[in-house]
């Protein structure tokens, strides 16, 4: 019964609309939702009409996957989602960035830039063909992207 939902336009606020059809949800369940979860706090504007940025359409997402599909009750997604947020402070807090929707590719530092030097392919399988230059500029990139999203930028 999953069903897969479209993929989040890149912009910076979303009517309560848009955010039911990539969520899946009816507006008055996310208004409903709004006063379950304190975390999420869409923005209201002219005539109380409510304006959701990028991380609170993920946390409505979370949220869905939650009581939809993993069976919690409203309570119980309550207290999963708060120790989620306080997993990912803690991470942050320690340095780790995590990327959402991105597997963690685990590898020592010093084997990375020895095979990069070496031309040695990491990769497992001949499938998963990885050009190690591709790889230390898209590390580069994600940097720069998390140095333009830190908060105090």
């Amino acid at each position: 019964m999953e069903k897969t939902l479209p993929p989040i336009p890149v912009k910076r606020y979303f009517t309560i609309g848009e955010v039911g059809e990539l969520c899946g949800v009816k507006p008055h369940v996310l208004r409903y939702w709004e006063q379950e979860f304190t975390q999420l706090r869409p923005m209201k504007r002219r005539g109380n009409r409510r304006y959701y940025q990028h991380h609170e359409v993920l946390m409505i997402r979370r949220i869905r996957d939650l009581l939809y599909d993993q069976g919690f009750t409203i309570s119980g997604a309550r207290n999963k989602l708060q120790e989620m947020v306080q997993s990912e402070r803690d991470r942050r807090k320690a340095g780790e960035v995590p990327l959402e929707g991105m597997e963690a590719v685990e590898i020592d530092q010093e084997e990375f830039e020895a095979a990069l030097k070496e031309g040695t392919d990491l990769s497992q399988g001949a499938d998963r063909t990885v050009d190690l230059s591709q790889l230390l500029n898209l590390r580069r990139e994600l940097y720069e992207i998390r140095e333009l999203l830190s908060p105090g930028h």
